[in-house]
């Protein structure tokens, strides 16, 4: 892929919601560019998997939380940012989990990629995300968090 090119691959991401309101994010660090970002788990869709099922077998790989606490809610969210060198520019689904305490996180399968990249996790609440120091992927993510909570009570 050459870099005038854009990457559209198809992904699913899921919003995990705790029982005191705070979001989880998973926190990266660019291998190339040295950027970090925080975004919600997830990640691409494989041949013959539906977003739902991509979205409930990334937050078990990435995060060791139980796939089957995603909800089929979702909200469509473009994104368009660079990583590792490519430009991605696509609509993903962002899913619902909700917990009633806060679960432990424990990544049980990334790919050698994430396991380069992979700085950490924490749980945040909005107004900690709406004075964020750092770089949150998508940038609207408090809206995102915003629409997909309204779905569900």
């Amino acid at each position: 892929m050459s870099a005038s090119q854009v990457n559209d691959r198809p992904a699913a991401r899921v919003i995990c919601v705790d029982g005191a309101g705070r979001v989880l994010l998973m926190h990266w660090r660019d291998t190339l560019s040295g950027q970090t970002l925080w975004e919600p788990p997830g990640g691409g869709i494989d041949p013959g998997e539906t977003p739902f099922e991509a979205a409930r077998r990334e937050l078990t790989e990435e995060t060791g939380l139980p796939g089957d606490a995603v909800l089929n809610l979702w909200v469509p969210v473009r994104r368009d940012f660079r990583w590792l060198g490519v430009h991605y520019a696509k609509t993903e689904r962002f899913y619902l989990a909700r917990f009633e305490s806060t679960p432990e996180v424990d990544p049980k399968a990334f790919t050698s990629e994430e396991e380069t990249t992979y700085l950490g996790f924490e749980w945040f609440t909005p107004e900690e995300m709406a004075e964020f120091p750092d770089i949150l992927q998508p940038s609207d993510l408090l809206e995102v968090v915003s629409r997909i909570t309204q779905l569900a009570p």
